[in-house]
């Protein structure tokens, strides 16, 4: 078999699992069969009540405590993670399925192959329900954003992106939607000048707060909001479906 970026990946029935993405680790934790995750890994918050051993984080992962592991597959995000470190494990031979996602109907499918193809399992309800919720046609704009995800330097959420496809599939248009880069870095008054309806600020990766990302704006009004249902993938957008008013 082979991962979403045509690697190919060992057989065989999965009995241990290690995840290095933070948002396959909360929709594979109910499979019963992860054995490790990253340090930034937080849902469900009972991952360690579950003995769920951390391997570190998703740019530096303790390779040496995933092998002692031994999972039978080790899952990661073509984003998320270094190449180099899938490389590695993969050279040690440990089977790694790496996933690429860009949009929510990307991450859908891709979810659906890693349950069903890598796992052999069947599709959780939540995946269904995500399906039904997020893969119809993108509805027309509501409301125009910008979403920030770093201040200095200031960064935002540009093109090509699982979260600028969220947006838009919510109806929310992102006004450096059409930016060369992914997550380009522009100042603070390109970002407050975009003609936005609302600046977007997350509380991951950079942690926005009252205090700290509503003053610096001085003409566009702002929203703090939930990190989680605007970058995970995996239970977490059918939480989001409804915190955003999808189809509302």
């Amino acid at each position: 078999m082979r991962d979403d970026l045509g690697a190919e990946v060992p057989d065989g029935p999965v009995r241990r699992l290690v995840s290095l993405v933070p948002s396959l680790t909360e929709a594979l934790a109910d499979t019963g069969l992860l054995v490790g995750a990253t340090d930034w890994c937080t849902r469900p918050e009972d991952l360690d009540d579950r003995g769920v051993r951390r391997v570190r984080g998703t740019k530096n992962p303790d390779l040496a405590a995933i092998r002692e592991l031994a999972p039978d597959l080790v899952v990661a995000n073509k984003e998320e993670n270094r190449e180099l470190d899938v490389r590695r494990l993969r050279d040690s031979g440990v089977a790694v399925w790496v996933t690429d996602i860009e949009t929510v109907p990307q991450s859908v499918d891709a979810m659906a192959r890693l349950f069903t193809e890598a796992l052999g399992l069947d599709e959780p309800d939540w995946l269904l329900e995500a399906r039904g919720l997020w893969c119809g046609e993108v509805p027309p704009v509501r409301r125009r954003v910008a979403l920030p995800i770093w201040r200095d330097p200031w960064m935002v959420v540009g093109s090509r992106t699982f979260t600028g496809d969220l947006l838009a599939r919510a109806g929310l248009e992102n006004v450096f939607g059409d930016h060369a880069d992914r997550y380009p870095a522009v100042d603070l008054a390109e970002i407050d000048g975009a003609g936005a309806d609302v600046v977007l600020l997350p509380d991951e990766p950079y942690v926005f707060i009252e205090t700290d990302g509503p003053e610096a704006f001085t003409r566009t009004p702002t929203e703090l909001v939930s990190g989680r249902l605007l970058t995970w993938y995996g239970p977490s957008l059918v939480e989001a479906a409804d915190v955003l008013g999808l189809g509302g």
